[in-house]
C-alpha cells in the first residue's frame, strides 16, 4: 500500500544509497534534487486525494455494494440554504449526512436541531474550515475537532464519530490528531465540485457520470445552485431506481456513540 510512511522510508533509503555511492564515486547533485522532488510530488498528491489513504484511512465508498445504493453528504453548513436542502430531502423521502462547521453551528443551532430531528446524520467538519487548516499542528487540529464536537454533542446528546477534513486534504498532523480523537474519516468518490462552479449543467452531468452502487456523493448546502442540482439529482436517482441510504448503512459504521 502506498502510504506516507512507506513512501518516506523508500525515498530515505534511496537518499542513503546515493550518499553511500557518493563515498566511492562522485554523484551528481541533480540526482539528489530529482529524488527529493519526486518525494515532494508524492506527498502533495497523496495528501490531496482523500481516497488514497496516504495519511489516514478514509471511507470513501462501499466497493462491495452490488445493489443500487448510494449515500448523500453535504459539507460546510449549516446555513440558510440548508433549510431548502432539508425540504427537498423530505419531499423525496431520503436521508443524508451533514458535515458541519463549528462556527456555523454557533450561528444556526436551530438548523442543526432540525437536521437531527428529521432523521439525518451530522459529522464534524472542523470549527473554522480555515484555508490554513492543513498547516495546523496536531494540537490545534484537536482543539478544532473537539470544539466542534462539543457544539454538536449538545444537540445530539451523543459522541460524534465522523470527521471530514476541510478540502479533503490529509496531513501527518491530522493523522496524529485523529489518533487522539478517534474519529472515522468519511470521504467520497463522487465529487460534484459545486463549491467551485455555479454551472448547474456541468455539476449535474459530473455527478451522474460517476454514480455507481456503493458511492458517496459530496455536495454543499451553501448555495442556491446546489439546491437546484440536488432536485435534478434526486429525480435522476428515482428514475434509475437508486436508493439513497445513510452513510451508517452504506459503510456499516456508527455516526455516534451513546
Amino acid at each position: 500500500m502506498i502510504t506516507h510512511k512507506n513512501i518516506s522510508l523508500f525515498f530515505i533509503f534511496l537518499l542513503l544509497l546515493l550518499l553511500l555511492l557518493n563515498l566511492y564515486t562522485a554523484i551528481n547533485f541533480w540526482w539528489f534534487a530529482i529524488i527529493v522532488s519526486i518525494w515532494f510530488v508524492f506527498n502533495i498528491v497523496g495528501s490531496s486525494l482523500i481516497a488514497s489513504n496516504y495519511h489516514v484511512k478514509a471511507f470513501c465508498r462501499n466497493a462491495l455494494e452490488k445493489e443500487k445504493k448510494i449515500a448523500l453528504t453535504f459539507d460546510d453548513g449549516p446555513g440558510i440554504y440548508t433549510l431548502e436542502i432539508l425540504d427537498l430531502l423530505k419531499k423525496y423521502n431520503v436521508k443524508a449526512t451533514f458535515f458541519c462547521i463549528g462556527k456555523n453551528i454557533e450561528m444556526y443551532p436551530e438548523i442543526v436541531k432540525q437536521i437531527i430531528d428529521e432523521g439525518h446524520l451530522t459529522g464534524n467538519h472542523s470549527y473554522g474550515h480555515s484555508p490554513f487548516f492543513d498547516f495546523y499542528n496536531a494540537k490545534k487540529i484537536i482543539e478544532e475537532i473537539q470544539k466542534t464536537d462539543t457544539l454538536l454533542e449538545k444537540l445530539t446528546s451523543k459522541k460524534i464519530n465522523f470527521f471530514r477534513p476541510p478540502y479533503g486534504v490529509t496531513t501527518p498532523s491530522i493523522r496524529r490528531a485523529l489518533k487522539i480523537t478517534g474519529h472515522k474519516v468519511i470521504g467520497w468518490n463522487i465529487r460534484s465540485l459545486d463549491g467551485g462552479t455555479k454551472n448547474k449543467k456541468l455539476i449535474f452531468n459530473r455527478i451522474i457520470k460517476r454514480v455507481s452502487p456503493g458511492g458517496i456523493v459530496l455536495l454543499h448546502d451553501t448555495a442556491s445552485h446546489s439546491v437546484l442540482v440536488l432536485e435534478q439529482f434526486l429525480q435522476f436517482l428515482q428514475q434509475n431506481h437508486y436508493k439513497v441510504v445513510s452513510v451508517e448503512e452504506l459503510l456499516n459504521l456508527k455516526a455516534y456513540e451513546n
